[in-house]
């Protein structure tokens, strides 16, 4: 088992986290916009700073950010605040 944080494994889930944000962009519940709106800005701030941490060379705070990023993710599926069912990309019920 590999448990080291390589520049790989930090793309591999920056690129499933992205594929998630975008999918929830697309699937709001209506009626919940503004929670939607809070969670999405938390995600892709918390992307940003990956690709930060990933420049400086820092693949710890990297993989991470990442991980927070899709932690919000999951929080507005869970909520009921995205309509998604990928168990792929999500934590669904």
């Amino acid at each position: 088992m590999n448990n080291q944080i390589t520049k790989e494994k930090i793309g591999k889930y920056y690129n499933l986290t992205s594929r998630a944000l975008k999918e929830v962009k697309k699937h709001i519940i209506k009626g919940r916009e503004r929670e939607a709106n809070e969670i999405i800005k938390m995600a892709e701030a918390y992307l940003f700073d990956s690709k930060h941490f990933e420049e400086k060379g820092d693949y710890v705070n990297a993989f991470g950010a990442v991980y927070y990023a899709h932690g919000w993710i999951d929080c507005g599926v869970r909520l009921g605040i995205f309509d998604v069912d990928d168990d792929k990309l999500f934590t669904v019920k």
